[in-house]
């Protein structure tokens, strides 16, 4: 099956070079002109990553960005600065690439977080020796292993699928609040205490750290 990708830019000119490029590379194309239709196009279809310009009529890249959930974006932008970068990406984005780009460059973006997207639903997840089992909210390592509550697991497995970033307390909450609605900004702390505690009891290691003021995120073993 092939994977659909949406752009989502105003120019005209780059946005039919997109269409053309990855509908030669075999991906699904859909497209957008403005925020406002990028929001409407959203509703409607699910692809598995969107490109997204950050400069359009209606509402912004940035306004749309804020939006996409549970979907690979990489913002396209000549804004090149790294405030704009490292805020986009604390904002959800996946990767930023700035104009103009090489294609080249531009298809192995895309490759490396579709392929990282699909690994990330998949049923395990896997950090330095420890194990997510995504149906039975089960945590291991080696053979020891531990039962996680629905809230612990939600904030594991954010953290997990996205080993690299600093998940902040705000975008943790978002995305377990549907599920977890115990997990408020006054518990956050208690429940991402309790799961370090508990995976400290079968690694004897820390797996998340606290970056302070922003939020959390995966810890390499040093």
């Amino acid at each position: 099956m092939r994977e659909t990708i949406a752009v989502i830019d105003d120019d005209k000119y780059i946005n039919d070079m997109l269409n053309e490029l990855l509908t030669a590379e075999g991906y699904m194309v859909i497209r957008a002109f403005s925020g406002s239709d990028a929001v409407e196009l959203l509703e409607k279809n699910e692809p598995d990553l969107v490109l997204l310009d950050l400069m359009m009529p209606g509402l912004s890249g940035e306004q749309v960005l804020l939006l996409i959930h549970d979907i690979p974006v990489i913002v396209m932008s000549a804004k090149c600065d790294v405030d704009s970068r490292v805020n986009l990406l604390m904002s959800g984005a996946a990767d930023y690439i700035t104009k103009p780009f090489d294609t080249r460059e531009l298809l192995a973006r895309i490759s490396v977080r579709l392929r990282e997207h699909s690994a990330a639903n998949a049923d395990f997840l896997e950090f330095g020796g420890l194990s997510l089992d995504v149906n039975l909210h089960l945590a291991s390592f080696g053979e020891q292993s531990v039962k996680l509550t629905k809230t612990e697991f939600a904030i594991l497995k954010i953290l997990m699928q996205n080993p690299k970033q600093v998940i902040t307390k705000s975008q943790i909450l978002d995305r377990v609040s549907a599920d977890t609605p115990d997990c408020v900004e006054s518990s956050l702390k208690v429940h991402v205490s309790n799961l370090r505690r508990k995976l400290r009891e079968i690694s004897e290691r820390d797996f998340i750290e606290a970056v302070w003021g922003i939020g959390f995120k995966m810890k390499n073993e040093s």
